[in-house]
């Protein structure tokens, strides 16, 4: 009998380890997986919920309207549309702008300005805005990659300062609500309540992610590619078929992260806030929000909080399942997995590890105080 943080691991357990496996690898070793993410996704998910039991009327509906009722379908259709419409121009206007301006200089407003900017207008439209910007720039497409991902990992962190910005941030208020349940504990949590836990932080990981960006993507030597879905891009049928690839990734997202309910209760809500930074990589591959809601308590301290959260939004950046603007930027611009981890896993290490080194070694995390 194995035991493991004082639970015995079950068959059910190592069953839905394999599942996490090989959502991590096969991506990356299996050509046919890489060119149908989506699927893939769908059947581990289904497999997780099958392994668990959990096939319930209420789950497939869930898993059903989630995509919509968290406004994620409805709002990359609508955007997708006025992108459309409205390409010519915004196209003539960064045309003018790249003519006029330094391309450092666009590239570290425009990473800045969306990682801000997304906790209005939600990061979905920031990473369609995102996907507009880069294929208006004179780049090749691996520094165009580059911008994208690094932009994601601002518009993944600036999307929690309220809880209009992303999921995350809208279940972590509605957890942290009502009184407090000890003194001194966590309670009451407003619309700026993230913003004046984590806001100083957040922003200055903008902020670097923007100047990395700014020195890191070159201007192209070489031909300056248009990417995205090929014959059919800036059609109707476009931005039909890139909404119903994000409709069936975000539900398989949530079934794999139902199925997986199952560790996070049984091991994750056991580990020390600082180890728990680190385990939360696993964010790279399932929904935040599922693990926001698992791990996020006013049982907790506002330091555990504010760890488990930092660590959930940085590694939710490292893969393109990761968040939203990823898989949104990834299924527009035709972005591999192989292509977006080059670049997302290193960076999103480094992020952590600076991250971990200010929040836990040097105990260093101000707050607003509105």
């Amino acid at each position: 009998m194995v035991t493991v943080l004082g639970e015995v691991v079950t068959t059910v357990d190592m069953l839905l380890a394999v599942i996490a496996l090989l959502v991590l690898i096969f991506p990356f070793k299996v050509k046919i997986v890489e060119q149908n993410l989506e699927v893939f996704l769908f059947i581990m998910g289904a497999a997780a919920v099958t392994v668990t039991n959990k096939w319930t009327a209420e789950v497939i509906m869930t898993a059903a309207e989630e995509p919509v009722m968290k406004g994620i379908v409805p709002a990359v259709l609508v955007a997708g549309f006025i992108f459309l419409y409205g390409q010519k121009a915004f196209q003539s206007f960064m045309g003018g702008l790249v003519k006029k301006m330094n391309l450092g200089i666009i590239i570290f407003v425009s990473t800045f300005v969306l990682g801000l900017i997304c906790s209005v207008i939600t990061a979905i439209i920031s990473s369609l805005f995102l996907c507009e910007i880069a294929n208006t720039l004179p780049l090749d497409r691996k520094n165009k990659i580059n911008y994208v991902i690094i932009a994601c990992f601002a518009i993944g962190l600036g999307a929690v300062l309220t809880p209009l910005g992303e999921p995350l941030s809208t279940i972590a208020i509605s957890k942290l609500s009502g009184p407090a349940l000890y003194e001194g504990g966590p309670c009451c949590a407003g619309f700026f309540y993230l913003f004046d836990q984590l806001g100083i932080l957040i922003i200055l990981g903008v902020l670097l992610c923007s100047l990395f960006a700014m020195y890191y993507v070159k201007p192209t030597t070489g031909k300056v590619e248009k990417m995205g879905s090929g014959d059919d891009e800036g059609s109707v049928k476009e931005v039909l078929i890139r909404t119903l690839k994000v409709y069936a990734f975000v539900a398989a997202l949530f079934l794999l992260g139902a199925g997986m309910e199952v560790l996070i209760f049984k091991y994750f809500t056991k580990i020390p806030d600082y180890v728990l930074f680190w385990v939360n990589m696993i964010s790279a591959i399932l929904d935040n929000a599922t693990l926001t809601a698992a791990e996020i308590s006013k049982a907790l301290t506002q330091k555990q909080i504010n760890a488990a959260l930092y660590g959930l939004l940085i590694s939710g950046g490292m893969l393109i399942p990761g968040n939203i603007p990823n898989i949104i930027s990834a299924g527009k611009l035709g972005i591999t997995s192989s292509e977006w981890a080059k670049l997302g896993i290193p960076l999103g290490l480094v992020l952590n590890a600076l991250y971990f080194v200010v929040v836990f070694v040097l105990g260093i995390n101000p707050t607003i105080g509105l």
